[in-house]
């Protein structure tokens, strides 16, 4: 066609948000599911507790998630999402319409015979995440049960991953930035549904599955683009896809392999570890989700153009930033997580049918993650300091080192508990993660100084001893209100959480009152130029 006027083909013109405003509508749907995210654990923890029915739903869903993190979050949509905009961009709204139909075609068919496959062999797949429920054949079945309801979720977030990459070209992304509250929804609503029984969870798994693919699906329509899907193995598009995902494949499996090891050994350590780990960590990953990531995900635009632009001094000037931002506020979340650990998972999970032994064995785990937390916040801001110089390499090297480091932790670990029967082993589980992400910071951090890549901008011992101090000054507040688990546990649900705010108030007033004493500004952590 030479007439530029839009075909009754094209889907609606439109010039699409501002990055700006693109971006602000993806972080506040981020923060809304996170939120949710965090209210969901406190509901299931109330309403299921911690014990052998918990774990074995948290193993049923850990496999789809497995499958969701490698595939439909990574490697599928990294590699979909550029050739698509590639054929939007150069070939026009019927050729993204044709390749719209072969992929998703394609690709149900291929996740159509895996979740086939997957619910067929349930059982073998528990075995492998979980062979510690080969010693108790009830929770091997009721695992492989749940699996068949949970396993299909994979699928259709896949098939969700690809209708929000589509959506994203077009800049539309309020609907795909929102559908992963729909499963904190489905699962916080099945905390009032049935008799206790943690089916209802997997069947809300399910649920929810397909409703975040069936809401992107009214979307897709009015963009037309939602064509019948046909298969399309032999089609060039779908195979420079393919192409493209094995590289990102290779690299996504490096932190799945560490989670699945740790997932499998944690079912060898009795009835509640799988349950203790997991609550553990989400605590850790709620400021690392909304602090550290934010911080790495920010700065990696900005270091790409300044690499672009050969600025190498603007470029160690922003990694110099962030590794400012990342201590002021790391360092005290650090220490505070570990210090207050115990009224923390007190308040927030101490409920129903999380008993005292609940709390105790997760504020253990709390400890270990907490450790490793300025560990896991470096490398959310180092890895981007290779990414904006294409350099993918080192980063996966680097990992790889740190994840055989924190396997050969476990697997000692392991040992060491089959022969001595320790109690609260799952706590070594959560020190090797921690081992692992503060290995890898260090190769990276060592690699980016070596190179020049970073240098330290000036003042930097006067302003780690300041942090510190203040941090030293917050941890007095922390201790002063110390009291036994079991007080906080004979409060109230209201007691134990004012009391909570009010630790968390005065350990904040004390950390930045004591900055603001020796003199650290706002201004102390503008981007320096060397």
């Amino acid at each position: 066609m030479t007439d530029s006027a839009p075909s009754p083909a094209s889907p609606p013109a439109s010039k699409g948000p501002s990055l700006n405003r693109s971006t602000s509508i993806v972080g506040g749907m981020t923060l809304l599911s996170r939120v949710l995210g965090f209210v969901r654990e406190i509901m299931l923890a109330t309403a299921f507790g911690a014990g052998a029915a918990m774990d074995t739903f948290l193993v049923a869903l850990q496999i789809p998630n497995f499958g969701r993190r490698m595939f439909a979050e990574g490697a599928f949509s990294q590699a979909f999402v550029p050739v698509f905009t590639e054929t939007k961009t150069q070939q026009g709204h019927e050729a993204s319409r044709e390749m719209v139909a072969v992929v998703m075609g394609t690709l149900g068919g291929v996740l159509s015979l895996i979740t086939l496959l997957g619910c067929l062999a349930a059982p073998v797949l528990v075995w492998m995440f979980a062979s510690g429920f080969a010693s108790d054949a009830g929770k091997a079945e009721l695992a492989a049960e749940l699996l068949r309801w949970t396993f299909p979720y994979l699928m259709f977030i896949s098939l969700t991953s690809m209708a929000g990459g589509i959506l994203n070209a077009y800049g539309r992304f309020a609907l795909p930035a929102f559908t992963p509250v729909i499963l904190n929804l489905c699962l916080i609503a099945s905390a009032f549904i049935g008799d206790g029984g943690v089916h209802v969870l997997a069947y809300a798994v399910f649920v929810a599955g397909v409703l975040q693919f069936a809401v992107q699906l009214p979307a897709l329509a009015k963009l037309r683009l939602l064509p019948w899907p046909r298969w399309g193995w032999g089609d060039g598009r779908v195979r420079r896809i393919l192409k493209l995902m094995v590289p990102v494949l290779i690299g996504s499996s490096i932190a799945q392999i560490s989670l699945l090891l740790n997932s499998n050994l944690s079912t060898h350590f009795g009835d509640g570890s799988v349950s203790w780990l997991y609550y553990a960590n989400r605590l850790m990953e709620f400021p690392l989700g909304i602090f550290s990531i934010a911080v790495g995900t920010a700065i990696l635009p900005a270091l790409a153009a300044q690499h672009a632009l050969a600025d190498t001094q603007k470029f160690s000037a922003t990694l110099d930033w962030a590794l400012r931002a990342i201590l002021i506020i790391g360092l005290p979340a650090a220490f505070g997580m570990v210090l207050a650990a115990g009224p923390l998972v007190a308040a927030v999970y101490g409920h129903g049918r999380f008993d005292a032994h609940d709390v105790e064995m997760t504020t253990w785990a709390l400890w270990a993650y907490g450790a490793g937390f300025m560990g896991f916040s470096l490398v959310k801001v180092l890895v981007p300091g290779f990414y904006a110089r294409q350099e993918t390499r080192l980063p996966v090297r680097y990992a790889i080192i740190g994840l055989v480091i924190g396997m050969a932790f476990s697997l000692g670990l392991f040992v060491v508990h089959r022969a001595s029967g320790i109690e609260g082993a799952h706590v070594g589980l959560a020190i090797s993660t921690s081992l692992t992400a503060w290995v890898n910071a260090g190769l990276l951090f060592r690699r980016l100084k070596r190179d020049r890549i970073y240098v330290p901008g000036a003042g930097w011992g006067r302003f780690a001893l300041k942090v510190t101090l203040a941090t030293l000054a917050m941890s007095v507040v922390i201790a002063l209100f110390h009291v036994p688990i079991a007080d906080w546990l004979a409060l109230g649900p209201l007691a134990r959480g004012g009391r909570l705010a009010v630790l968390i108030a005065a350990a904040i007033a004390a950390y930045f009152g004591v900055l603001l004493a020796l003199g650290v500004r706002p201004r102390d952590l503008k981007p320096r130029r060397g």
